[in-house]
């Protein structure tokens, strides 16, 4: 049985869809972009400020399913261009400890939504 999980500590999803869904003790998020949750507002001005948004956007949903990024076990990193990998990553790197950090892949893309530069959804088991 699945159960969808949504905290007001994380944006609104922009389209059909829920922040993140737990199914059978493994949660899976979806793509969080940089919005910050009490403004509305998106978190643009570097991609390092950017991307530290997004991990506190997955962040609330993991919290709110009683999870933590210790739990996480998968990511998916879309990004507009791979020149900001290097920045993207020692934020990313920062929520994790690198002994037991997820599994994860980074691919660029043409566009994201709303034209941000990055975006990542996670899986996660209790």
């Amino acid at each position: 049985m699945k159960t969808i999980i949504t905290t007001q500590n994380a944006p609104e999803p922009l389209g059909p869809y829920n922040q993140a869904i737990l199914n059978n003790g493994i949660l899976y998020i979806s793509g969080q972009i940089a919005i910050n949750p009490s403004t509305g507002t998106f978190v643009m001005e570097t991609i390092a400020e950017e991307t530290k948004q997004v991990m506190e956007n997955l962040h609330a949903v993991l919290k709110e399913a009683g999870l933590s990024f210790d739990h996480v076990v998968k990511s998916s990193i879309f990004i507009s261009d791979m020149n900001n990998f290097g920045q993207i990553n020692e934020v990313y790197g920062s929520y994790f400890n690198e002994a037991t950090a997820p599994a994860r892949e980074t691919v660029e893309v043409t566009r994201l939504p709303k034209d941000v530069h990055v975006e990542i959804s996670m899986i996660a088991h209790q």
